[in-house]
């Protein structure tokens, strides 16, 4: 049985994750990153990860920072700040390491990790996929995974709101 106390070593600064990276590479692992705001998890979220993880050895996701969130979704998110959805992320049995990103965007990290396989949702197109272009461009290639239907942050917090 895996310790609880070892979840939270799954969360990476990005130094940590490259260095950790060029470990993976030297013994032939592919890797894969997704990201997304990961607010209030639910059925969609765990199944987009599945789905995810099964393409290849390592899954990073990242997570945008609290103040990333507040820039994209307005002053009343997140409702769960970034070290709990960190923490509830890295304890998904699927997930190898989950990293924080302070831009609107995870171009950044995208081009830091040079990831093998770039994984969004099916509300994306390759076209409208950040990073998308420069992970092709590196030889990888992005998968766009089919999303479950009924299932939205966005519609469980306005679910909420009315009771």
């Amino acid at each position: 049985m895996k310790e609880s106390s070892k979840i939270s070593d799954r969360i990476y600064s990005t130094e940590r994750l490259e260095s950790t990276i060029k470990w993976w590479r030297l013994i032939n692992k592919t890797i894969e990153f997704t990201n997304g705001v990961f607010d209030v998890l639910h059925e969609g979220h765990i199944k987009v990860l599945s789905h995810a993880a099964a393409f290849v050895d390592i899954l990073i996701v990242g997570i945008n920072s609290d103040v990333s969130v507040k820039r994209l979704k307005g002053n009343e998110r997140p409702v769960n700040n970034q070290q709990s959805r960190a923490l509830i992320i890295a304890s998904m049995i699927m997930v190898d390491a989950v990293v924080i990103f302070e831009e609107d965007t995870p171009l950044g990290i995208i081009k830091r990790i040079q990831p093998d396989v770039l994984v969004k949702g099916g509300d994306y197109t390759t076209a409208t996929i950040v990073g998308a272009k420069e992970v092709i461009a590196a030889g990888g290639s992005v998968e766009i995974i089919p999303l479950e239907s009924g299932f939205s942050t966005t519609g469980i917090i306005e679910k909420l709101k009315k009771l």
